[in-house]
């Protein structure tokens, strides 16, 4: 069981500082364009399943390879601007190279390259393999291959997440981008309903098996929704792409305190005109959490405070989490132009904790007081779907090609909480002190359509333009049963549970955002621009059924996001690029919802209905050297920033709760360094530091930042990959916090170290992996949380040392064809349902 608090929620950008780039110098979003080509033989019959290659024409790096289909044809999609060659290679023919081209802002459609016979008489069959490096870094984000590395063995999406370049998931499980907090999570394109904790257990019961990649990308351009004012963490499932009929099987076993089990099977099968998939992953994981905690109160006095009291607690919990995860699609090629599809994916969770707590009391001169104990068991049920129905059709003309999608949403997220604490007295005779049981029923709905269209204004212009509609709906129903009081005595029935009218609540919350936008690239000699403005107007009603709750608001408003982004490149190994947005956090279901979640007798977390969106202007700085090394600036200010407090209740209670709540203004400054480095041909390092300084200004519960509550921090992080040949690799990673001072939250530094291990087997259709995570176990948190009247000192831990083996096999064919890969339209929405 983990006490979660919301932690801090920063976010960044000043628009004065660079007001005038937006109109001379636009900003970082890099052009992406599409390349298409053709194989064909000496007799000009086409070469099918041939394997090209995408590579650098600087220094021949390999960027990402394609097999081309029946007809002979390749494409490489979304791919960055730059001076490139292609190779392709067929069993029984010569690798031919095309000649070097640069990739710009329209479509680039290369000559046919002809292959000639290499002349050989008889071929045994051979396999063309490819190991793509574990990190990539593009210049508007870094990109994580978990796909076939050791990260992925027996781990959770989390656990992964939290180990790539820049990421940070802290003791209260929000996930920060380069110091900051606010991302925006996809899950293919689609925007999950979590935040906080939620979207933590979430991503928890999500086995890594299923992932393919990671893309961390820290300034989106107007196309994405104006919501993640930190960045976008993008997370990409696996397709196989395999002619015929095919798919994987896979299990895991890891132990640390306890033990976690994973196993799934995913199936694939591809004709000419279609392709049906589908997948499902059982797991049953089993962890616990420990949170050591010490509270000092405060009293107001005419010399300004003075001690009043003590408390200390002892959490513990054990935790069951068994998860059902499935997804079936299909797609359909209606003509060469046009393309229809249908996916449908679900997760059914079930939770169970079984926690204790002791709680020691002392009052202002060091007497011990009445302590208590509690017992805290809670069951919850997630059942949650989702569907997407999807259309994308292509017009070719002289100027390059245009390109219309759309995709119509649907999710449906059920919640079921139950919850029974009990609270003993901690001495002898122990006596029943109280009993307090919550049943909580949830129901969250997401219904969006939108529209994309790509149109080519010339060959090195481009215009993207589109809309989206949303419409959540939201109702959560919590009752909460106490002893019975007899009003005539005053004697009190604990076995006699009745309803609590002051805490029980049916909460309802309605919203709509209506938002397009429109997009320009311009390719020029050496350079790069884009110029984007998105427009969004929300309309949100929340409604609560218990008078004592100030929970009702109606709220309406339109606002407008603009983007830009300007690189240069001076020469094949220096390039610069510059970028300013305008983003929004608008608060999770969740952290609206002013339901209680009570962690002992004493602690419970809410959310707050009075919290306002935050809003941000960004701009960062990125010099680029040999198309690997980066050195980034970037300043951000946040205008309502949103962040986590702990607290008392009021300035005479030692009843501490949980919420968010909106401070003043937030500025952020960072340095970023990224440098991978061969050390050898079998050993390459991907190294990642950010530098970044975080300021909050504003007052809460009479307590005033200013500059002396910040300070610099900052966050490490290394990760080796080891090729040695026959099979075997290997992988090591290490990061690093520093000392972070945020808000209202003092951490204290920590890290970790994970390494693992894994062969191919069997011609590389079986991978063996092992790997141990946390290996020193350093991973612990501690923390102060200060304030004027009251002061908490917290050590959070749990089961994060954990050594797993893991086995996967591929079966079927394999021959690939061009991948085809969906994003939905409900992203943002899925992404604040829930939060906590």
């Amino acid at each position: 069981m983990k006490l979660h608090y919301p932690g801090r929620l920063p976010q960044p950008s000043l628009l004065l500082l660079l007001g005038s780039l937006l109109l001379s110098a636009p900003a970082l979003a890099q052009t992406r364009t599409t390349v298409t080509g053709q194989l064909a033989g000496a007799s000009g019959a086409p070469i099918d399943y041939a394997t090209v290659t995408l590579h650098r024409a600087t220094d021949s790096t390999v960027v990402k390879s394609e097999f081309s289909d029946e007809k002979g044809t390749f494409r490489f999609e979304q791919t960055p601007t730059g001076a490139y060659l292609v190779s392709a290679s067929q069993v029984g023919f010569v690798r031919t190279w095309s000649k070097v081209f640069t990739a710009g802002a329209e479509t680039v459609a290369l000559p046919v390259l002809t292959l000639a016979a290499s002349g050989a008489t008889t071929l045994k069959e051979v396999q063309v393999v490819g190991q793509k490096p574990l990190f990539e870094r593009e210049a508007d984000r870094t990109i994580v291959n978990v796909e076939g590395s050791t990260l992925a063995a027996g781990n959770t999406s989390l656990d992964v997440l939290s180990r790539s370049p820049g990421v940070t998931v802290d003791g209260n499980d929000n996930i920060g981008l380069r110091g900051r907090q606010g991302v925006l999570v996809l899950i293919d394109g689609k925007r999950q309903p979590m935040t906080g904790a939620e979207l933590a257990d979430y991503l928890r019961a999500l086995p890594a098996e299923q992932l393919k990649s990671i893309e961390l990308i820290t300034n989106p351009p107007a196309k994405y929704e104006a919501q993640g004012s930190a960045g976008i963490i993008a997370i990409n499932l696996k397709k196989d792409q395999r002619v015929g009929t095919n798919g994987s099987l896979s299990s895991s076993y890891g132990h640390g305190r306890f033990g976690r089990f994973t196993s799934g099977l995913t199936l694939n099968h591809r004709t000419k005109k279609t392709n049906t998939f589908g997948s499902y992953t059982f797991a049953d994981r089993r962890n616990y959490g420990a949170l050591t905690i010490h509270r000092d109160f405060y009293r107001p006095t005419d010399q300004g405070k003075a001690y009043d009291g003590s408390t200390d607690q002892d959490n513990y919990g054990a935790g069951h989490n068994v998860s059902h995860t499935w997804k079936a699609g299909l797609d359909y090629t209606l003509s060469e132009q046009t393309v229809v599809g249908v996916t449908v994916n679900g997760l059914q969770n079930r939770n169970t904790q079984r926690g204790s707590n002791l709680t020691t009391r002392t009052d202002a001169a060091g007497n011990a007081l009445r302590g208590y104990n509690s017992t805290n068991n809670r069951e919850a049920t997630f059942p949650n779907v989702a569907g997407n129905l999807n259309f994308k059709h292509t017009f070719k003309d002289s100027v390059g090609t245009r390109e219309l999608t759309a995709d119509a949403d649907y999710a449906r997220y059920d919640t079921r909480r139950l919850q029974y604490l009990t609270t003993y007295q901690d001495r002898e005779p122990v006596e029943l002190l109280t009993r307090r049981n919550g049943d909580q029923e949830g129901l969250l709905t997401i219904q969006s359509i939108k529209a994309d269209y790509t149109h080519p204004l010339t060959k090195k212009a481009r215009l993207d333009l589109g809309g989206k509609v949303s419409w959540v709906h939201s109702d959560n129903d919590v009752e909460f049963t106490i002893p019975f009081v007899d009003p005539a005595s005053g004697a009190v029935s604990l076995d006699y549970l009745v309803r609590d009218a002051n805490l029980s609540n049916r909460f309802r919350y309605d919203e709509n955002i209506n938002a397009g936008y429109v997009n320009y690239n311009q390719t020029l000699p050496g350079w790069t621009l884009q110029l984007g403005l998105r427009g969004e107007q929300t309309k949100g009603v929340g409604k609560s059924d218990n008078a004592t709750e100030d929970a009702n608001f109606n709220r309406n408003y339109f606002q407008l996001f603009p983007s830009a982004a300007v690189k240069h490149t001076f020469t094949e190994q220096h390039e610069t690029s510059v970028s300013l947005s305008r983003r929004i956090d608008r608060p999770g279901y969740g952290q609206l919802n002013p339901f209680r979640s009570y962690i002992d007798a004493t602690t419970y977390g809410a959310g707050n209905p009075r919290l306002k969106p935050q809003t941000s202007y960004n701009v960062e700085l990125t010099h680029t050297y040999k198309q690997k090394y980066s050195l980034g600036l970037s300043y951000s200010r946040t205008s309502d920033p949103i962040v986590g407090t702990v607290q008392p209740e009021n300035a005479n209670s030692r009843i501490v709760v949980s919420t968010s709540q909106n401070l003043g203004t937030q500025y952020y400054y960072a340095l970023t360094l990224t440098a991978p480095v061969e050390l050898a041909k079998w050993w390459n390092v991907y190294n990642n530091g950010v530098l970044y300084y975080n300021r909050y200004v504003g007052s809460i519960a009479g307590t005033t930042l200013d500059r002396s509550s910040a300070r610099p921090a900052f966050s490490l992080s290394s990760n080796s990959t080891f090729t040695f040949g026959k099979g075997w690799s290997a992988d090591l990673n290490a990061n690093y916090q520093s000392r972070e001072l945020s808000g209202f939250f003092d951490t204290r530094p920590y890290g970790q170290v994970a390494f693992g291990i894994q062969k191919s087997l069997w011609e590389r259709k079986a991978n063996l992996k092992l790997n141990v995570t946390d290996a020193f176990y350093t991973g612990a948190i501690r923390a102060t949380s200060t304030y004027d009247n009251y002061v908490e000192r917290f050590y959070q831990r749990g089961d994060f040392r954990v050594a797993t083996l893991a086995f996967s096999y591929r079966f079927g064919n394999d021959k690939l064809a061009p991948a085809r890969r969906r994003s939905g339209g409900a992203e943002d929405e899925k992404r604040r349902a829930g939060g906590s």
